[in-house]
């Protein structure tokens, strides 16, 4: 299966979805002017690669800066993929990186994670 990169631009995230180790990383700001739209073509991808990659371990990265709402309900259906691959036995791990001082960040990265069961890290970096 092929690699997902987007560049990403003032608007859209950045995404580095390697197939063969299985590092996906999103990352950057997200505000598209039509996020369900933005987000469909990495939600179909995601799906797809999970399907063919039942044994894997697969590491989802979000790294994000700022993400607005309709953002947030793309996240929201990115990590619901992601939970309902883990209870069928699939491998996965999702961290949560923030900027150090980004209590927003952490935030969301918490709230995200209520309710879910899949092995899920928060972690600060500096810029």
């Amino acid at each position: 299966m092929e690699n997902l990169i987007f560049e990403g631009s003032k608007t859209k995230p950045f995404i580095n979805f390697n197939s063969e180790t299985g590092n996906l990383l999103i990352g950057g700001e997200s505000y598209p002017e039509n996020a369900i739209e933005f987000y469909k073509e990495i939600q179909e991808w995601l799906v797809s690669y999970l399907s063919q990659n039942k044994e894997k371990q697969i590491v989802f990265n979000f790294k994000m800066v700022y993400f607005n709402t309709s953002s947030s309900k793309a996240i929201l259906d990115i990590l619901d993929i992601l939970e309902k691959h883990h209870v069928k036995g699939g491998k996965i791990n999702v961290l949560w990186q923030y900027e150090q001082d980004d209590e927003d960040i952490q935030e969301s990265g918490e709230e995200f994670a209520d309710g879910l069961t899949i092995p899920y890290e928060i972690v600060s970096y500096e810029d």
